[in-house]
């Protein structure tokens, strides 16, 4: 698939970090890093609004998703509490991450550091249709745990 342009302006906090990127030719995800001026600490529980000194504007038809980095939740619980979080196509204020630490020590988020990764997504619209009735399926009405587990 040919890359989908994205206009991006930089504020002024992120004037000498990277752009968002690809790691490896396969990933899906490009990183986003934080545009703090001083280091930002995370105590376990707590959550906080890293920027990343970026506004975009994105096609129409598209969302730009937001979501945990792994390495960042197995080594120190960094979660994204919102996960996946969306940038819709008409909003056109700083991307924004929040952060929570799930782990057991301080986080401390510094200037460039990764701390999420974006995932350009295409949006299908739905369109409710009011009916008295749904087809008949093998699990029906069984919620919660109703499929049972295996192992």
């Amino acid at each position: 698939m040919p890359p989908v342009p994205i206009r991006l302006r930089r504020l002024a906090h992120n004037a000498d970090l990277p752009l968002p990127s690809y790691a490896t030719q396969g990933a899906a995800g490009m990183d986003l890093v934080a545009a703090v001026g001083e280091p930002i600490v995370i105590a376990p529980g707590q959550r906080a609004l890293i920027p990343t000194g970026l506004a975009i504007a994105l096609p129409h038809g598209y969302e730009l998703q937001i979501r945990p980095r792994s390495g960042l939740a197995l080594r120190q619980g960094i979660v994204l509490p919102n996960s996946p979080g969306t940038i819709d196509e008409d909003y056109r204020g700083e991307v924004q991450v929040i952060l929570l630490n799930a782990g057991q020590e301080d986080f401390i988020v510094e200037r460039g550091m990764r701390i999420a990764q974006a995932v350009l997504a295409p949006v299908v619209r739905a369109e409710w249709q009011i009916t008295d009735t749904l087809d008949d399926t093998a699990r029906g009405t069984g919620g919660f745990g109703s499929t049972g587990t295996s192992g």
